[in-house]
């Protein structure tokens, strides 16, 4: 679902960085462009709904109040893919604001498709890539949660230093955290969840929840995705960290 954003052959190397012979890429970059269509009914979604839910990239603090007309908790989510887990935790979480980062156009539109169809007032769309706005949107401790579901693995060593998750990204999401503030991810490739894992121990602004992976939070669903893979006898494993 991380699509926006960026198992493996060996798992990474110890304190969170890349395997062994990768090196982290010059700059992170949280998505990789995918092709697909925009189909009738979400181009019309983006036309109804855009100007509402849809909010303009800037290199300037978001006003979250102004954004959700009211204050809650901010909860960012990298790369949703379809839209289908984003609606269903903003349905049973309805206190919380969240905002979604995704580039693939057609993800966009399904999910500003979904909150029209299930009248959902608390998402809003940020279509940019996530890192810039992290970087330039988000200052530190502004933050209550991060959601990372199903990033792009990059099954082949030598695309390992494409994942998303790595040690100079959560560096970044962590300090925008608020203290007891939290980071989900979940993934379906053993080895990238080892890779997870071990960044996410690395930080030292972060603690683990769990002995090691955590037992699947109530609100995140299984997709249509994720229940073929069980039935498959694939497995998911989901990492929940605190900010201390």
């Amino acid at each position: 679902m991380a699509e926006n954003v960026p198992a493996a052959d060996a798992p990474a190397a110890s304190q969170g960085q890349a395997p062994e012979g990768v090196a982290y890429p010059k700059t992170i970059k949280s998505y990789v462009r995918r092709a697909g269509r925009t189909t009738t009914g979400q181009a019309k979604a983006f036309e109804e709904l855009g100007p509402r839910f849809l909010l303009q990239y800037q290199k300037a603090p978001l006003n979250a109040a102004a954004a959700y007309g009211r204050d809650g908790k901010l909860i960012l989510e990298i790369g949703f893919g379809m839209g289908e887990a984003t609606a269903h935790i903003a349905r049973v979480r309805p206190d919380d604001n969240f905002l979604c980062c995704e580039v693939h156009e057609p993800g966009v539109g399904a999910l500003l498709k979904r909150i029209g169809e299930q009248e959902i007032e608390n998402i809003r769309i940020l279509q940019h890539d996530a890192v810039e706005v992290i970087d330039n949107m988000l200052p530190e401790a502004s933050i209550d949660g991060v959601h990372i579901f199903f990033p792009d693995p990059w099954h082949k060593k030598k695309h390992n230093k494409r994942r998303l998750i790595q040690s100079p990204l959560i560096a970044k999401l962590a300090a925008r955290i608020k203290p007891g503030g939290y980071i989900h991810c979940a993934t379906d490739w053993e080895p990238y969840a080892v890779q997870i894992l071990e960044v996410l121990n690395a930080e030292p602004m972060l603690q683990n929840t769990a002995e090691n992976y955590a037992e699947k939070p109530d609100y995140r669903p299984l997709t249509k995705f994720e229940n073929r893979g069980i039935r498959l006898g694939h497995g998911v494993w989901d990492l929940v960290f605190r900010k201390k």
